[in-house]
C-alpha cells in the first residue's frame, strides 16, 4: 500500500518500521501495544492472539493484533524465548498536550542478548551478548552482559584459533552471536556456531569501520585518550569485535551501555575448559536424567549463596575452573578463613541476605526503568556496606581484605536515598507517595493543598446538609464532571438558587457551584503538580543511582566474590569437606574421597569411601573392572569432581587430596544415539573419544566408561585396547586415566605397559548371591556377574534362570569350540589355537610357549585367520 493513502498514525508507524525492518514493532496506542501487516500475523500465531483488522486510509484494512500494556513483558518474555527481535514504540510526549498527532519513538529494542529486565531474565545466570572479529587464522571475540555491565575481550591465534574460538563459544552459551557481514569467516563457521548455540546469529552491519575508528568510538565511550590502559593498544582484532557489541548495544537499548564502565581482557588458557560432554555427565549445572537444574546437579550442591551476583559468579567458577595453583590458593585460603571461622561467616551470610541484585538495579536506573522499590531495596543494600567492609577486612586471608577496598564509600548515595524515598513505597509510579514528607518542601506544600482541599471536601456534605435541609445529599466525583452535589428528585423544591445544574438524572440532579468549583480546580491543580514533580525528583533520584553505576557494579562484584566464599565455607562446613593441596605438580592422591552428589542424595545409607593415587610417572592409567552396579561410574566421575572442586577453590569430600592442576577433564561416560545429525550410540561415543586423544595433553584427566560397547566384541576390545595404548604413549598424550571396562581382556595391559594399574571393584559372594561393597581395590577380575544383576533389576526368575543355562552351555562349548571362556579369557583364545596333534600350521614357527605369550588382540587375530583356513578347507 502507498504511504499516501495511509491515515497520520499509520504513516508514522510505517516509518518505524522501516527504520527497524528485523523487528516485530510494538506500536503504543492507548492502552495496547499493536502490531501491524506480516508483524501482527506473526505474533498472532506465536502468542496465541486473535487477529483482527482496522481502518488504515482510503477504504483500506490491515492485518492487526495487539497487547495489553499492563501486560508487555509477560508477552516481550515469550516473543524473545522464541527467537524474535521486538522493537518498543512509544509515546514520547503526554497525548493531553499534543498538537495533533502525538510523537512516538523506539525506546527500546529487545533481543536475545540485550535484555535488561528481571522479567525476561534467569536471576542466578549470565546473559551473554558475544560480538566476532577476524583475520586470517585469527579472531577477537567480545562478550558482555548488558544486565550486569560485564564487558570481556579475549583473543585466538594460530592453527588452533577456529576450534580455541568454538570452545569458548560453546562454553559462554551467548543468547545472540552478533555475526558482522564483513566477517572473512565463511558459512562453514556460522553453520558451526549455529548448531553448536542451537539458533541462529544475528547479522549486523557493525564491524564495517576501519580499526582506528572502532578505537575512537571506545575510546569516546570510555571517556578515554588511549586504549592502553585496558591492554588493548596492539589488539586491533579485539579492538574491532569490543566496537561492534557496543554499537550494537546502543542500537538496540542506547541507556543501558551506560552501565558498560569497565573493560577486562582475559585468556582463556588460564581456566580449564570443560567440553559440552563432560559438563554433561559430571552434571555440572544439569541432570543427566532430565535435564533438570538444581538438586542432583554440582551447582544445585555448592549453590548455598545469598545474592543473585553470588550465584551467577560460582555458575562462571564452576564452568570455567582455574588451571594456575597460584589463584587457585588465593580461593581456598578466602574459603578456610570463612571455614575456619563460623561466626564470621554467619555473621557476613546473615548481612548478604539483606543485599538484593545490585548490579541488575544498576541497569534498572541506567536504563530509567526502576521503580521505588528497587531504589529502596538499593538502599537497604547500601546501608549494610559498612559492616560488610569490617568483616572483610578484619579477614586473616588476602583475597577477601582486597575485597573490603572494592566496596566503596556509597554513604552520601545511601544516605541521598534514605532521606528521599518511604519504606514501603507503592508499586508503580503512578500511585504516587513514594518520597517522604520533608524531603521536598515544595512537594510538602502541593501535598498540604490537597489535604486542606480533602478537608474542605469532606465538610462540604455535611455544611449543605445543615444549609438547605436536605438529609440525602451527597458530594460525589467522576472523571467527566469533577466534584458535584447530588439531590434526589424527592427533594428537588428545597435546592437552593447558587446551585447550578449540571446532569439530570433517572432519580435526581447533580450540581455544582462557584465554591466547589473553585475548591475543585484547587486540588486538581495541586494533584497534578504533585504527581508531576514527585516524578521529576524521583527521576533525579533514579539519575543519581546511575551517575554512580562504576562504584555500584565494582562494589556488586566484590560482594559477589565475598558471597561465593561463604558460601564454600558454608557447605564444606555441612558436608565435611576438606581443604585439598593443590600444586603444579604431575601426581593426583585422594585419601577416602566420596561422590559429592550420590553422598548428599542417599542419606539412608552411607558412602563408602575409595582411594586415588594416579601419576604420570607409574600409575598413570587405571584399568578398573567390576559388575554393572557395583560403582565403577560413581567412583569415575567423583575424581573428575574432586579435581574440577579443588580448581574452582572449592573445599572437596575427602580426608586428604593433593591435586596436581589439569588443564583439562574429559570424560566418555554412558551412550546414547543423536538422532538431530543421525549419529548411532557408537558414533556418538566414537566422536567423543576421538575429541579426547585429540586434544588431551600430559596434564590432562580423562574418564573413560565402557569404551566400545556400541559394536562387536572383538571390534570394541581391540579399540578399547588400542585406546589404553595410545593415551599410555607419552609422546602422543601420557595423560592420568581412569578406564573403567567389561573387557577383561584389558587387564593383560598391566603386564604389557609399565604405566598401567588393574584395579577393580570388591564383591562379595554367598551362594548365588553378589553382594557390592563399592570398594576400589587393586588388581583384576574376570567376571561381570550380569545375570546377578539382571536380578537384581527385577527380570524375571525365569529369565535369569535360564540364561544361566545358555551361559553354561556356553561355557563347556568355548573348550572345545570356538568361543571365548568368560572365565579365562585370553587363556581360552590361546587354547584354541592348538589341537590334540599340537599347533596349527597357521602359527608357522611360533612354539607353544609363544603362543601363550601373545595378546588378545593378536591371538584373536590368529584365531580368525585359523578360523578362515578352516572355512576353506571345508
Amino acid at each position: 500500500m502507498s504511504d499516501a493513502h495511509l491515515t497520520p498514525v499509520f504513516r508514522q508507524w510505517r516509518e518505524l518500521k522501516q527504520q527497524h525492518p528485523g523487528c516485530l514493532l510494538l506500536f503504543h496506542m492507548g492502552d495496547f501495544y499493536e502490531l501491524f501487516e506480516e508483524d501482527a500475523e506473526i505474533a498472532a500465531r506465536a502468542l496465541e492472539l486473535t487477529l483482527t483488522s482496522r481502518e488504515s486510509g482510503k477504504g483500506q484494512r490491515i492485518a492487526m493484533c495487539g497487547v495489553p500494556c499492563h501486560a508487555l513483558e509477560r508477552y516481550l518474555t515469550r516473543l524473545v524465548k522464541l527467537g524474535y527481535h521486538a522493537a518498543i514504540a512509544e509515546q514520547a510526549e503526554d497525548p493531553r498536550f499534543a498538537k495533533g498527532l502525538v510523537r512516538r519513538e523506539v525506546s527500546r529494542v529487545v533481543t536475545p542478548g540485550t535484555l535488561t529486565e528481571e522479567t525476561l531474565l534467569e536471576a542466578r545466570r549470565n546473559n551473554y551478548l558475544v560480538a566476532l572479529a577476524d583475520a586470517p587464522q585469527e579472531y577477537g571475540l567480545a562478550v558482555a552482559d548488558v544486565s550486569t555491565g560485564d564487558f570481556r575481550v579475549t583473543g585466538f591465534q594460530g592453527p588452533d584459533a577456529r576450534r580455541g574460538l568454538l570452545e569458548e563459544l560453546e562454553r559462554l552459551a551467548p543468547a545472540e552471536l552478533l555475526w558482522p557481514f564483513t566477517l572473512q569467516s565463511g558459512a562453514e563457521l556460522r553453520a558451526e556456531a549455529e548448531a553448536l548455540l542451537g539458533h541462529e546469529v544475528t547479522v549486523t552491519s557493525a564491524g564495517t569501520t576501519a580499526t582506528r575508528t572502532a578505537a575512537e568510538r571506545l575510546c569516546q565511550h570510555f571517556g578515554v585518550a588511549g586504549l592502553q590502559g585496558f591492554g588493548l593498544d596492539d589488539r586491533p582484532l579485539l579492538v574491532e569485535a569490543a566496537a561492534s557489541l557496543l554499537d550494537y548495544v546502543y542500537q538496540t537499548q542506547r541507556s543501558a551501555a551506560r552501565q558498560m564502565v569497565s573493560l577486562a581482557t582475559y585468556s582463556t588458557a588460564e581456566h580449564m575448559h570443560l567440553d559440552p560432554a563432560t559438563r554433561r555427565n559430571l552434571e555440572l549445572v544439569a541432570t543427566l536424567r532430565d535435564g533438570a537444574t538444581g538438586p542432583g546437579t554440582l551447582l544445585g550442591l555448592l549453590d548455598a549463596t545469598l545474592t543473585p551476583m553470588g550465584a551467577r559468579l560460582l555458575r562462571g567458577w564452576l564452568i570455567r575452573p582455574l588451571t594456575r595453583s597460584g589463584p587457585i590458593h588465593d580461593r581456598l585460603d578466602a574459603v578456610a578463613c570463612f571455614h575456619t571461622d563460623a561466626l564470621r561467616r554467619e555473621d557476613l551470610r546473615t548481612l548478604l541476605r539483606s543485599v538484593a541484585d545490585v548490579e541488575r538495579l544498576v541497569a534498572k536506573a541506567v536504563t530509567g526503568r526502576a521503580l521505588p522499590r528497587d531504589l529502596v531495596a538499593l538502599r537497604q543494600s547500601l546501608q549494610r556496606l559498612p559492616e560488610l567492609r569490617r568483616l572483610l577486612a578484619e579477614s586473616p586471608a588476602a583475597r577477601p581484605t582486597a575485597l573490603a577496598g572494592e566496596v566503596a564509600d556509597l554513604s552520601e548515595l545511601s544516605d541521598l536515598l534514605a532521606a528521599a524515598l518511604v519504606d514501603e513505597p507503592p508499586a508503580n509510579l503512578k500511585d504516587g507517595g513514594y518520597l517522604r514528607a520533608g524531603y521536598s518542601a515544595d512537594l510538602d506544600g502541593l501535598r498540604q493543598v490537597g489535604v486542606e482541599g480533602r478537608e474542605w471536601i469532606a465538610g462540604l456534605e455535611t455544611r449543605e446538609r445543615e444549609t438547605t435541609g436536605i438529609a440525602s445529599l451527597k458530594v460525589g466525583f467522576n472523571q467527566v464532571f469533577g466534584y458535584y452535589l447530588e439531590v434526589t428528585r424527592s427533594n428537588l423544591g428545597a435546592v437552593p438558587e447558587r446551585y447550578q445544574r449540571k446532569q439530570t438524572l433517572a432519580n435526581g440532579e447533580r450540581y455544582i457551584t462557584p465554591e466547589l468549583k473553585e475548591w475543585e480546580t484547587r486540588i486538581l491543580a495541586a494533584e497534578e503538580r504533585l504527581s508531576a514533580l514527585e516524578l521529576q525528583l524521583f527521576n533525579e533520584l533514579r539519575a543519581a543511582v546511575a551517575d554512580h553505576a562504576p562504584a555500584l557494579l565494582a562494589t556488586a562484584r566484590a560482594l559477589a566474590e565475598a558471597d561465593v566464599y561463604a558460601a564454600l565455607a558454608h557447605v564444606a562446613a555441612q558436608r565435611g569437606f576438606t581443604r585439598p593441596a593443590v600444586n603444579d605438580g604431575e601426581c593426583l592422591t585422594i585419601r577416602a574421597g566420596r561422590h559429592p552428589i550420590v553422598e548428599a542424595t542417599q542419606a539412608a545409607r552411607s558412602f563408602v569411601p575409595n582411594d586415588t593415587e594416579l601419576d604420570t610417572q607409574q600409575s598413570q592409567i587405571h584399568i578398573v573392572t567390576g559388575p554393572n552396579m557395583a560403582g565403577k561410574s560413581t567412583y569415575l566421575r567423583q575424581v573428575a569432581l574432586i579435581v574440577l572442586m579443588a580448581q574452582i577453590g572449592s573445599f572437596v569430600p575427602a580426608e586428604r587430596a593433593e591435586i596436581g592442576t589439569v588443564d583439562r577433564i574429559f570424560t566418555r561416560v554412558g551412550a546414547q544415539d543423536d538422532l538431530a545429525t543421525g549419529q548411532s550410540t557408537f558414533m556418538v561415543e566414537m566422536t567423543e573419544t576421538a575429541n579426547i586423544l585429540h586434544n588431551a595433553t600430559r596434564r590432562s584427566l580423562v574418564v573413560l566408561d565402557e569404551i566400545g560397547r556400541g559394536t562387536s566384541t572383538y571390534d570394541g576390545l581391540s579399540i578399547a585396547w588400542a585406546v589404553v595404548e595410545y593415551l599410555h604413549d607419552r609422546h602422543r598424550v601420557g595423560a592420568k586415566t581412569l578406564f573403567a571396562t567389561h573387557y577383561h581382556y584389558l587387564n593383560e595391559l598391566e603386564q604389557r605397559l609399565e604405566r598401567v594399574r588393574n584395579y577393580r571393584v570388591a564383591v562379595a559372594e554367598e551362594g548365588e548371591r553378589v553382594l557390592f561393597l563399592h570398594r576400589i581395590e587393586p588388581g583384576g577380575t574376570d567376571r561381570s556377574y550380569g545375570i546377578e544383576v539382571a536380578r537384581l533389576a527385577g527380570l524375571p526368575v525365569w529369565v535369569t534362570e535360564r540364561a544361566r543355562e545358555v551361559l553354561g552351555e556356553l561355557e563347556r562349548q568355548s573348550d572345545g569350540g570356538h568361543g571365548i571362556s568368560e572365565a579365562r579369557p585370553v587363556q581360552a583364545v590361546q587354547l584354541k589355537l592348538f589341537d590334540e596333534r599340537g599347533p596349527h600350521p597357521v602359527l608357522g614357527a611360533l612354539r607353544a610357549v609363544d603362543v601363550m605369550r601373545l595378546t588378545p588382540i593378536e591371538a584373536i587375530t590368529k584365531l580368525h585367520e585359523l578360523q578362515q583356513l578352516a572355512q576353506r578347507e571345508e
